[in-house]
């Protein structure tokens, strides 16, 4: 049975209850680029507030935000690198803005573990990155995680398995 439509001050409440969540996750999708997920954050609202993206019920209603705001970062990553790819095909300066990346406060020693442990989340294949940040950071269920990535609940399982193993080796070695 499908849940009731929601209206505008229903879907607003939620948004709003989920927000740090989904900025969250948006950040992981962003590659932590603060605008980035700002952006899709943002889209992802305007996509659900104007109906062009609409809750059936077959999930719960976070999971199936998570599942917006992620094909919304994957939607915005194509188009950048297709107006790169035109960019360079129409032989422009070429300078494109570095990425900047904070340097860790290295007189914080949480801040020292946060990036040690973001470090170590990056060099995991993308979908193993996926699901443990979706299950560790988000709170969702292997299975949850697993319909946010548009994956089967077997595969979500082996990429959460292989993703803690992986992260366990990798800060293994950081520590030696």
């Amino acid at each position: 049975m499908a849940p009731p439509a929601l209206n505008a001050g229903e879907l607003e409440a939620r948004l709003t209850g989920l927000h740090a969540d989904s900025y969250g996750w948006a950040l992981s999708c962003c590659d932590w680029n603060d605008a980035e997920a700002e952006d899709v954050v943002q889209t992802t609202y305007v996509k659900v507030l104007s109906g062009q993206a609409r809750w059936s019920g077959r999930s719960t209603f976070r999971t199936w935000l998570f599942g917006v705001v992620r094909l919304t970062a994957l939607e915005r990553r194509r188009r950048e690198a297709s107006l790169r790819r035109r960019a360079d095909r129409a032989e422009t300066d070429g300078s494109a803005a570095p990425t900047a990346t904070a340097a860790p406060d290295e007189a914080v020693l949480a801040a020292e573990r946060a990036r040690r442990l973001r470090q170590a989340l990056d060099e995991l294949p993308d979908r193993q990155r996926e699901v443990v940040h979706l299950v560790f950071y988000q709170g969702l269920t292997v299975s949850e995680a697993g319909e946010v990535m548009g994956v089967s609940v077997g595969s979500a399982r082996t990429h959460y398995h292989r993703g803690k193993q992986r992260l366990k080796t990798l800060l293994a070695e950081d520590d030696r």
